[in-house]
């Protein structure tokens, strides 16, 4: 299968010169494009051998109409892998980049494909669980799995080493929403007066700095790749951790605000429900206040400023949406999801502003 924004004879050409011990002279490739996610794009790459082995992987690339920017950086979410494949952090692992953007058209990474489900709705549950209908407790182990697998990435250490240079920790939350009001006001494509008001009290009510630690800036649910253990009654445990584009280092904090951002429950704006995130309202899941017990109880951190760090992801969350319906308004993407996150966007500034004003999850 082809595709507009990757040529697979070039990419083969490529691989044959710079991977042949996994992509030998005379092999064939298949390219598909995952359908699923807002930014990076995401391919299966299966390669057929001469031999008639076959073997897939995934390629990383970033979007049409992007220059630039950390969040696109290839290379660095490639070495960034690199990094914490060896110590065990459950992550595919990489295994070639390439810089040269004449190649297929951007700067690409190849890394291995990590069997698993990914839980992006209910029905994604049946993958996980096929024997049986999911049940409460396993929606409940699936929650504190997740929570689990962040406060275990929190616990890196990032002082030395290759991680040392993936962030600035020193003013990070001060730079994240200078940062993100900034990216808020060149994306508008309309105002939002309450966005205005959250990123005024970001500023104002910005918590002490704490201890740095390596975060992923995008940690939900279906980021991960999780696999049920038929020795554990069924415990799901994380095989993958994935979409790396944004991880830096920086407050832990800032991390968990982001996963509570996407932690919807069951009386949440039925839209969130409809846009695909609506696994953790599902009865035996977590709450937003049980996820910021739960990560205390991991991590040993002090939750009491959680509130500001949730406003904080859906702010956050809702500039991701007005990027992404930005470059849909401007034709540089005729994606159909992107049509209408211009009310995606009216609902996390509503979700927000009653964080900020009432301190509840």
């Amino acid at each position: 299968m082809t595709d507009a924004l990757l040529d697979p004879s070039a990419l083969l050409s490529w691989l044959t010169a710079h991977l042949p011990a996994r992509v030998p002279v005379g092999s064939t490739l298949t390219v598909r494009q995952f359908p699923a996610g807002f930014s990076n794009l995401t391919y299966a790459v299966e390669v057929t051998a001469p031999d008639q082995t076959s073997a897939l992987y995934v390629l990383r690339r970033p979007p049409r109409g992007v220059s630039g920017g950390t969040a696109h950086d290839m290379g660095r979410e490639h070495d960034l892998l690199a990094a914490l494949h060896p110590l065990g952090i459950p992550v595919p692992m990489p295994y070639i980049r390439c810089d040269d953007a004449t190649v297929i058209g951007a700067p690409f990474y190849l890394m291995a494909h990590v069997a698993g489900t990914i839980v992006r709705r209910p029905a994604d549950l049946q993958a996980l669980w096929p024997e049986t209908s999911h049940t409460p407790a396993q929606l409940a182990a699936l929650s504190e799995t997740v929570i689990t697998t962040l406060a275990q990435l929190h616990r890196i250490p990032v002082t030395e080493g290759p991680l040392a240079a993936m962030g600035r920790p020193d003013g990070y939350v001060a730079r994240q929403v200078a940062g993100w009001t900034k990216r808020w006001h060149a994306a508008k494509t309309t105002d939002v007066p309450a966005l205005d008001a959250v990123a005024a009290w970001l500023e104002q009510e910005r918590p002490p700095e704490r201890a740095a630690a390596l975060i992923h800036n995008d940690f939900k649910l279906d980021n991960l790749v999780v696999a049920a253990s038929a020795s554990v009654e069924g415990a799901p445990h994380v095989t993958a951790i994935l979409d790396w584009e944004m991880a830096t280092i920086g407050d832990p904090l800032m991390d968990l605000g982001t996963t509570l951002a996407y932690w919807v429950e069951a009386g949440d704006a039925p839209m969130f429900r409809a846009l695909g995130l609506g696994v953790t309202a599902l009865p035996g899941s977590l709450t937003r206040a049980e996820v910021v017990q739960s990560y205390q109880r991991e991590s040993g951190l002090d939750v009491s400023a959680a509130p500001f760090y949730y406003t904080f992801g859906l702010f956050k969350v809702a500039v991701i949406a007005q990027q992404i319906y930005a470059r849909h308004v401007r034709g540089l993407t005729n994606d159909a999801r992107f049509a209408t996150l211009d009310q995606v966007v009216l609902a996390l500034a509503a979700s927000a502003t009653r964080v900020m004003t009432t301190g509840q999850l």
